[in-house]
């Protein structure tokens, strides 16, 4: 191979790698590595270069949770004020998403059976089929009990929240819960960095925590299998991170 071709092929290579996420940056250097590998093994490098590609450092967890603020959650809610089975149905999807951390599915499969009146709880089935029994809000039960007022009337289905568009069929997955999220983010001119029923899950956790919550409870409302799930909430409690932190050396503070 000539050295034109060589360096040919290395300008096609590194004009394909362009900064992305790690995932796919670290592909990138994987294929490099093989390539430089390639190139030493056919004799046309003295030297293993591939030593020489460095990693990229790729952390679990690392970004902050997407969260809205307690003013954008207001406006995003109050985004859902009327009185048709619409806007009744939205404001108690939000509730439950935004004060118990439900995933879209989660409200999706929501059944009448699944309410204890009462004694004020709601069976919720997660992933792995995984049950488990959480408060029901007064918010967001007297939220629930006006929309199931107006909801429309369907025999065949046990269903909590309908369609609002004939025929009256529930959601089919947590995508049109989340459906309803973009909607009244829309509608409330919030602009957010996703715009899924997850937004409203991430804000319910990091509400808890800035109230004082512990993680461990945290953990049991979110319903996560390991602890480590829920601490990836802890990087937003500022005022706790500040009281913490050990100064930089060399930097006063």
């Amino acid at each position: 191979m000539s050295s034109y071709g060589l360096r040919g092929q290395y300008e096609t290579f590194c004009s394909t790698a362009l900064p992305g996420a790690a995932p796919t940056t670290q592909k990138l250097i994987t294929s490099l590595r093989a390539f430089l590998r390639y190139l030493n093994f056919a004799g046309e490098s003295r030297d293993d270069l591939a030593l020489a590609v460095p990693a990229i450092a790729s952390w679990r967890l690392a970004p902050l949770p997407p969260c809205l603020s307690e003013g954008e959650l207001a406006r995003v809610i109050a985004a859902c004020d009327g009185t048709t089975p619409g806007r009744l149905r939205d404001r108690a999807i939000l509730l439950l998403l935004s004060r118990l951390g439900l995933r879209g599915g989660d409200v999706a499969q929501l059944c009448l059976a699944d309410i204890d009146w009462s004694n004020g709880t709601l069976k919720v089935t997660g992933k792995g089929r995984y049950q488990v029994r959480l408060p029901l809000p007064q918010e967001v039960g007297n939220a629930m009990l006006r929309y199931l007022d107006c909801r429309p009337r369907v025999g065949h289905s046990d269903h909590v929240f309908l369609r609002s568009r004939a025929p009256s069929t529930p959601f089919a997955s947590g995508d049109g819960v989340s459906s309803v999220v973009k909607h009244a983010l829309r509608r409330a001119g919030v602009e957010a960095p996703v715009k899924g029923a997850h937004l409203l899950r991430h804000t319910a956790a990091t509400e808890m925590l800035r109230k004082g919550v512990p993680l461990d409870q945290i953990g049991l409302v979110l319903r996560h299998r390991s602890i480590d799930m829920t601490a990836y909430y802890a990087k937003v409690d500022v005022t706790l991170l500040q009281s913490v932190a050990q100064p930089w050396p060399g930097v006063n503070s």
